[in-house]
């Protein structure tokens, strides 16, 4: 079970990369006319993400590729080289109320980058 908790753990962090990288290349994207940040279904699921972050955040839900990944590793196992790094990457020790915010100020900047740089699709090309 330990390799599949790395599994889990490198997918939230290949996850949480695509949100924060989108984060800022939307707009940058938007500013150098790149034409990939305005893909519809690249738009939506990133939208979609961060607004389910947020959302987890709001009502105080932990996530559930962190619970999944916890429940693999039971409380005795030790990490992997890779899951150690990664963890120190992903899982900051920050007060939850920091997060609160992030995530909510992160949503509210997904929701104007909609607005500034909307997406289109395949069709509107």
């Amino acid at each position: 079970m330990f390799w599949l908790a790395d599994l889990v753990l490198a997918i939230h962090f290949a996850l949480a990369a695509f949100v924060t990288l989108g984060l800022l290349l939307i707009p940058v994207g938007a500013i150098c006319s790149w034409q990939w940040v305005r893909n519809r279904i690249f738009r939506t699921v990133h939208a979609g993400l961060m607004v389910f972050v947020a959302a987890e955040a709001v009502i105080g839900m932990t996530c559930p590729l962190t619970t999944i990944e916890a429940y693999l590793r039971g409380t005795a196992a030790q990490e992997s080289f890779v899951a150690h790094h990664l963890s120190r990457l992903l899982y900051w020790d920050l007060p939850i109320s920091f997060f609160l915010w992030l995530y909510v100020a992160c949503s509210v900047w997904v929701m104007f980058l909609w607005w500034y740089c909307p997406p289109i699709s395949e069709q509107e090309h």
